[in-house]
């Protein structure tokens, strides 16, 4: 019996420490991030969509226990890669790419990797030598807005203005699934593209927009205007609204509140397809507490689900 007692003492004590080890691995994943310092780079802070990122980013890496700073290089890409070189040289722990094309700071991100610094993206692109890159599925998304648009709202014809800013890799997916869509429906012809800047996005397109107007005065001469992402569509609302050219329907993409509410309120404005911010930081959070605890990450794109807001669906 006492022999007995002794066996089943040494299996409780085993059992305890694997149960100890597997939490110890959970936890890895989960606080493997505490006490690292975490530099979250951007040249598009001023942007609704990328602000709301980085300020998710900061709040759950935060929350996790690292030591955050945030560098917004205000559209220029000269100084975020001179501000990379800074935070290699600075020996930071992790990079976090937001809203920009690395292939635009690859020489500096390659200083990172040769560091073996991790850098990670958020609603960026992926290039080799990242670990992952959370974003939504950028192609699938235009794909989805560009037929509500086509299908739902202009029934296979008509005409369409589309605003885009295809440095953005995001967005560059985006215009590629409107550039193979149109090619599909040859009774909706493209009036023009025209490239917004990043800067003053609302301001500008709005400003585009209305020298289209004026270019193409007649009622019905504009059937819709595409607009790749939210700002650009907001900005569009507003020159219809000024020139009283209700007919003419709006899309965009992202989901911001402005543009949810300009839905909401019946104006031009019909549709866009709200992004998981949210959950993008939320992925590259637990993929950092992964890589930090030692696990091997499965690199490249990881895709948070993206909703098509429209007036019935707009909460």
């Amino acid at each position: 019996m006492k022999q007995l007692k002794k066996v089943l003492a040494a299996v409780l004590v085993l059992a305890m420490v694997f149960a100890m080890a597997a939490c110890g691995g959970e936890e890895g994943g989960a606080e493997g991030i505490e006490g690292k310092k975490i530099s979250i780079m951007t040249p598009y802070l001023g942007s609704v969509t990328t602000n709301q990122m980085v300020d998710y980013l900061e709040k759950d890496l935060t929350d996790r226990g690292a030591e955050v700073s945030v560098v917004n290089t205000d559209n220029d890409f000269g100084e975020l890669a001179s501000r990379i070189e800074d935070v290699v040289a600075a020996n930071t722990d992790a990079i976090v790419l937001v809203s920009a094309d690395p292939n635009q700071v690859a020489n500096q991100l390659q200083e990172a990797f040769d560091a073996e610094i991790p850098v990670f993206g958020c609603d960026s692109g992926f290039i080799e030598g990242m670990q992952i890159n959370a974003t939504s599925d950028n192609y699938q998304m235009g794909e989805l807005i560009v037929k509500y648009l086509f299908d739902d709202l202009m029934g296979g014809k008509g005409t369409v203005i589309s605003l885009t800013h295809r440095p953005h890799p995001g967005v560059v997916k985006r215009c590629e699934a409107f550039d193979d869509l149109i090619k599909e429906y040859p009774d909706i012809t493209l009036i023009t593209e025209q490239h917004v800047p990043a800067e003053q996005p609302i301001n500008d397109a709005q400003d585009i927009v209305e020298n289209l107007l004026l270019a193409n005065a007649a009622k019905d001469s504009v059937t819709a205007i595409w607009a790749a992402w939210d700002e650009p569509a907001i900005g569009a609302t507003q020159a219809l609204k000024e020139a009283g050219r209700d007919e003419v329907l709006v899309t965009g993409v992202d989901g911001n509140d402005q543009a949810i509410s300009l839905i909401k309120e019946g104006t031009n404005l019909k549709a866009t397809v709200k992004q998981n911010f949210e959950g993008m930081a939320q992925i590259v959070a637990e993929q950092m507490g992964k890589y930090f605890a030692g696990e091997e990450l499965e690199r490249g794109d990881m895709y948070a689900p993206a909703t098509l807001i429209t007036p019935e669906t707009a909460e």
